[in-house]
């Protein structure tokens, strides 16, 4: 088993859910960032999501576009961000890391140059958000020729006939976007989002995190009841924009995001 895949066995068995972290990767500058980085797993989280930075963020709201913009005007590029995980891995090797972001980038550094080095770097998963099942023969298929995790993206528009393509090819975790629209727009509502994630579960049996939406401690704990994982981006990576030092941000995540109401398992339901 792969990193994801023994991180959610163990939280499992401990009856928690997973704190998953978005930050973008060279965001305010490639020292920060990294000290950001290597502090969240012991603030709590469970799974790091490393964005890479593009100039056309199709799907991200204001607050991660500038976050894109922040790293780029430091030369912040995918050999950057792979030499970043990598240099992460040399004191942690347990906790998952999943590059997000969209093809051009990877598609500019050449796919199996860029999944050879991702794959020394350290990195786990890869969310690419403008590559449909239809174009799995480009990165989805070749990554798990490296055994990295292809994760896929399922929206509230995900309908019955295409929940199975969608879920085609997909593994280590599905991602639930729980609302419409782009990221940091609107909250997530667990009485909307639960019944969306028991439907994907009918016909998956991987771990269901629920993402988008999920800017307060008190959503993230609500969505927690009715998935396997939450994702919290938007609201760390406002903190970071806001110049906020790496302690101040480490402590958004432990007392609060951490929701360690969680793993006292209070009002959590296993799915």
């Amino acid at each position: 088993m792969g990193r994801i895949d023994i991180t959610f066995e163990a939280l499992k068995l401990q009856k928690k859910k997973a704190f998953i972290s978005y930050i973008m990767a060279g965001d305010t500058n490639y020292e920060k960032s990294f000290e950001i980085l290597k502090g969240l797993p012991e603030a709590g989280v469970d799974i790091i999501e490393l964005g890479l930075p593009f100039t056309d963020p199709m799907a991200d709201g204001p607050t991660i576009q500038l976050a894109g913009q922040r790293a780029l005007e430091q030369g912040i590029t995918v050999k950057k961000t792979l030499e970043m995980v990598k240099l992460f891995r040399i004191k942690n090797n347990h906790t998952p890391i999943v590059l997000m972001g969209y093809y051009n980038p990877i598609y500019s550094y050449g796919v199996n140059n860029f999944l050879k080095d991702a794959k020394n770097a350290g990195v786990d998963g890869l969310i690419v958000v403008d590559l449909p099942p239809e174009e799995d023969e480009e990165l989805c298929i070749p990554a798990s020729n490296f055994d990295i995790n292809f994760i896929r993206l399922a929206t509230p528009t995900t309908d019955s006939k295409r929940l199975p393509k969608v879920l085609s090819n997909t593994s280590g975790f599905v991602y639930y976007v729980s609302i419409t629209g782009i990221t940091g727009a609107a909250s997530a509502k667990s009485g909307n989002v639960g019944p969306e994630v028991q439907n994907i579960k009918k016909s998956t049996h991987l771990p269901i995190v629920v993402g988008f939406g999920v800017t307060t401690p008190d959503a993230a704990f609500e969505i927690a009841s009715v998935a396997d994982g939450v994702v919290v981006g938007s609201a760390i990576v406002d903190m970071i924009g806001k110049q906020k030092s790496v302690e101040e941000i480490s402590l958004i995540t432990e007392p609060e995001y951490k929701i360690n109401m969680l793993a006292s398992g209070v009002a959590i339901q296993d799915n």
